[in-house]
C-alpha cells in the first residue's frame, strides 16, 4: 500500500516583499484570475531554433509514470498558496505534451480535478506536434478532458520544415490539423515566418493553406535566433528586416481580411475564440506553474511572488524526495511592478483600462504615470479616454523588448 501523502494547510515561509526604491506599497484588494500551467519537457528531438526547456528523448525513454506522480506531488505542495481560488484555465505545454499517453493524460487531469477548484467551463489546452499524433490519439485526448488543441505546424513547406528541424512534413501537418479540427471545437495552429530562405510568396502560401483548413485561432511568430540554440551557433541565412516586415504586414492583412482579430502581438482569433489562458497572462493574472522549469506568478495579501521549478527533468524528479519544488522564489518589488505589468498588458492590441493596473498590481495608477508619459512622448502609447493601448510603433518596440527580456 503506497505511503499516504500529507498536504500542508499553510504555505512554507518565504521572505517578505521588499519595497525599497518606491514610495508605493502594493495593496491588493482581490485576487486576480488564476490559471494552471503544466510543463512536459520531452521532445522527439530538439529543434535548432528552440530555446524552451525541452529535452530530446533518450534511449531509456520517458519516465511518464514517475513524472506524473511528481507533477501531482508538486501540485499538492502548492495547494496552500491557492486555497479557495478557482482555476479558470489549464495549459499543458512543452516540450511535446502530445508524447504523453492518453491514459497518462487522463490520470493527470483527474488528479488535478480532485485537488483544485476547476471551473466547469475551464479552457484546457494541450500542445501537440504533428509528428507525434494521429486521429485516434486526438480523440483520446478529447475524452480525457482537453477541449483546446494547439498544433505546432510552423510551416507547410517541406524545405522550410526540414530547415527548422521538424519531424513532420507537409502531409503530416495537414493531416494533424484536419484531425484536430474533427475532434476539437477550439484549435490553434502555430505558424512561423521569416524562415531560412523563405520568400514572401512562400509565406503567403503557408497562410493560404492554414486559412483553407479553417482553425479558430492562429499564432504567427517571427523566427528569432535565440541565444544558446543551434541556430545561434550556426546562423542560417534569413530574410532581411525589410523582407521580414513585408511578411509581418502580409500576415496581419491576410488574417484580418479573413475575419481573424489581431488581439495580441502574435495571436489572431475568430470572434470570441481568443486563448483565455494567454489572455490571463497578458492581463497580469495569476498562474501556478508545475513541472520541470515551470514558472509561476501568485498574488496574496503579502504581495506578488514569482516562482520557478528546477529546469532539468532529473532535478525536478529528485525534488519529490524533499518536497521542495520551487527552486526560486522572488517577490516583485513595487518599483518593478509598473514595468512588469506594462510588458504584459501592452501586448494586447486593444490595450487596457486604467483600473486594471490598480486591480492587478495593488498600486495606484500614479505609480506608472512617469513611465507612461515617457512612452507617450516617444510615440509608443496612445490614450483613448480610460484606455491605454500601444501604437503600431509601440507594438513593434515592445515585441523586440520582450524578446530581449525573455532571453536575459
Amino acid at each position: 500500500m503506497p505511503e499516504p501523502r500529507i498536504i500542508p494547510i499553510t504555505p512554507k515561509a518565504s521572505p517578505k516583499p521588499v519595497t525599497e526604491g518606491s514610495r508605493w506599497t502594493p495593496t491588493l484588494t482581490a485576487s486576480p484570475p488564476l490559471s494552471l500551467y503544466v510543463h512536459y519537457p520531452w521532445c522527439v528531438k530538439k529543434c535548432p531554433y528552440c530555446d524552451f526547456n525541452s529535452h530530446a528523448v533518450r534511449d531509456e525513454g520517458i519516465p511518464e509514470a514517475a513524472y506524473i506522480e511528481t507533477l501531482v506531488a508538486d501540485l499538492e505542495s502548492a495547494l496552500p498558496q491557492i486555497w479557495g481560488r478557482r482555476v479558470h484555465s489549464i495549459f499543458i505545454g512543452g516540450g511535446t505534451p502530445s508524447l504523453m499517453s492518453p491514459d497518462g493524460l487522463d490520470e493527470l487531469l483527474t488528479a488535478i480535478r480532485m485537488r483544485v477548484q476547476l471551473d466547469p467551463l475551464a479552457e484546457i489546452t494541450l500542445e501537440a506536434n504533428p509528428g507525434t499524433v494521429d486521429s485516434g490519439r486526438f480523440r483520446a485526448f478529447r475524452q480525457a478532458g482537453v477541449n483546446r488543441l494547439s498544433v505546432g505546424i510552423q510551416s507547410f513547406n517541406e524545405a522550410h520544415l526540414q530547415a527548422l528541424g521538424r519531424i513532420h512534413g507537409r502531409t503530416d501537418a495537414i493531416a494533424a490539423a484536419e484531425a484536430a479540427l474533427t475532434h476539437f471545437e477550439a484549435v490553434n495552429l502555430d505558424l512561423m515566418y521569416a524562415l531560412p530562405g523563405q520568400s514572401l510568396a512562400e509565406a503567403e502560401a503557408d497562410l493560404a493553406t492554414a486559412l483553407a483548413l479553417g482553425p479558430q485561432h492562429l499564432s504567427c511568430y517571427h523566427l528569432t535566433l535565440e541565444p544558446n540554440t543551434a541556430f545561434a551557433a550556426n546562423p542560417p541565412e534569413v530574410p532581411d528586416p525589410d523582407a521580414s516586415a513585408d511578411m509581418q504586414d502580409l500576415v496581419e492583412s491576410r488574417l484580418g481580411a479573413a475575419g481573424y482579430g489581431h488581439y495580441e502581438t502574435s495571436a489572431f482569433a475568430r470572434p470570441n475564440r481568443e486563448c483565455r489562458h494567454n489572455l490571463n497572462y497578458w492581463t497580469f493574472g495569476d498562474y501556478l506553474g508545475i513541472g520541470a522549469g515551470a514558472h509561476g506568478k501568485l498574488s496574496s495579501h503579502e504581495g506578488i511572488l514569482r516562482e520557478a521549478r528546477p529546469k532539468h527533468p532529473a532535478a525536478y524528479l529528485a525534488a519529490r524526495q524533499t518536497g521542495e519544488f520551487a527552486q526560486e522564489r522572488r517577490w516583485i518589488g513595487a518599483e518593478e511592478l509598473p514595468f512588469e505589468f506594462m510588458m504584459n498588458a501592452l501586448r494586447l492590441n486593444q490595450g487596457f483600462p486604467r483600473r486594471l493596473f490598480a486591480e492587478r498590481t495593488g498600486l495606484p495608477f500614479e505609480a506608472a504615470e512617469g513611465a507612461l508619459l515617457k512612452a507617450m512622448k516617444q510615440g509608443f502609447i496612445e490614450v483613448d479616454g480610460e484606455t491605454l493601448r500601444p501604437t503600431v510603433q509601440g507594438r513593434h518596440f515592445l515585441n523586440e523588448l520582450l524578446m530581449l527580456f525573455l532571453a536575459a
